[in-house]
């Protein structure tokens, strides 16, 4: 995506834009004015975002935090609200390359991955095979209604969140670095659909639930889609500047105390597990895996940056459970008779595990 840093922009959003990655290998310490740089950034995401997005900062907090721990996000919710205007906006806010997926029945592999094609040399007339790269060669992919093509399809889909590489022809070819699948999903209509199997749905960090706007928002959406002030999301951080928060969420500091925490939340989910608590030993099928545990520790590390925070709490951890565990845990037969959700037995596990912040 074309774009050049803006000169408006408060000092920090250029030096985030025209990081290098060419940095030394190797841990860094981090410094104030790291995350002070970086939580001006998302802030500036945010207000761009805002131009065209009424409320929903959960949402989009959520999304940028995955994108800053290079991970995958799926948005849940009915439709109208504006999901895929919301991550295609995101996309116009970063200075790199963006493509749609719209999933259908009848997508195949090949339409997302790419094919090789047979091409004539027009001087020497000799023909040769040429790859042609799908749509899943960028670096924000939106999937939208991923639930709705078949698992062929979802299988090519999976490594490529996985490996970030896709296997055409016998040939593995690398995707573009940074690589994140932003996904929707409807909720309501079932039929014609195909359930993501939970080796996929693992692969996401964030099952982010969208949910219905305010009063005044939906008003303000009203105001704003019967008067349209023609603004856009402008580009504010760039591949390098991605690469650059990336490495300040790795280099935040987490205490010994607050990785028992996330450990002590997830082992709690386990109903077969001694530490399993008895609300999820009589309403799970079974509980969230080791990959919850350090998508708690990744994700709590850029809550805690976007908070201007030089440590990790378990607070950061409690706040981003919910999106961790609710798609990593299986409610069984007797939890959807009474009608207990994902979300009711997250939150009882939260309760019941102390904190132990200072």
């Amino acid at each position: 995506m074309a774009g050049s840093p803006r000169a408006d922009l408060p000092d920090f959003i250029p030096t985030i834009m025209s990081e290098t990655t060419a940095a030394p290998p190797g841990p860094k310490a981090i410094e104030p004015k790291d995350v002070e740089a970086c939580q001006g950034a998302c802030g500036a995401l945010q207000k761009e975002l805002g131009k065209v997005i009424v409320g929903q900062r959960k949402v989009i907090e959520e999304i940028l935090i995955a994108i800053f721990t290079r991970s995958h996000a799926l948005l849940v919710g009915v439709p109208g609200l504006a999901k895929t205007l919301l991550i295609s906006s995101l996309a116009d806010s970063l200075n790199m390359s963006f493509r749609r997926i719209q999933f259908t029945p009848d997508l195949m592999p090949s339409d997302i991955t790419g094919t090789e094609i047979i091409v004539t040399d027009p001087a020497t007339g000799e023909k040769q095979f040429r790859f042609l790269p799908g749509p899943l060669f960028a670096n924000v992919v939106l999937a939208d209604e991923i639930n709705r093509t078949p698992p062929k399809t979802q299988a090519a889909m999976l490594e490529a969140m996985q490996e970030r590489k896709v296997t055409v022809g016998g040939v593995t070819r690398d995707l573009p670095v940074p690589f994140f699948v932003l996904a929707t999903q409807n909720p309501l209509e079932q039929e014609g659909t195909y359930p993501l199997p939970e080796a996929q749905l693992d692969r996401f960090m964030f099952l982010i639930k969208v949910g219905y706007p305010s009063g005044e928002e939906e008003l303000e959406v009203m105001r704003r889609a019967s008067n349209p002030s023609g603004e856009k999301p402008q580009p504010i951080i760039d591949a390098a500047g991605i690469a650059h928060i990336q490495k300040v969420v790795g280099a935040m500091p987490v205490g010994d105390h607050v990785f028992q925490y996330a450990r002590d939340l997830v082992r709690a989910t386990r109903p077969q597990e001694e530490e399993g608590i008895a609300v999820c030993k009589q309403y799970l099928s079974f509980g969230a895996g080791p990959r919850a545990s350090l998508c708690l520790i990744l994700a709590a590390k850029a809550h805690a940056m976007i908070r201007g925070q030089m440590y990790v709490s378990c607070s950061n951890i409690a706040s981003v459970a919910p999106s961790v565990l609710r798609h990593r845990i299986a409610p069984n037969f007797t939890a959807q008779s009474e009608g207990i959700s994902a979300d009711d037995i997250v939150k009882k596990v939260i309760a019941a595990i102390p904190k132990h912040d200072g």
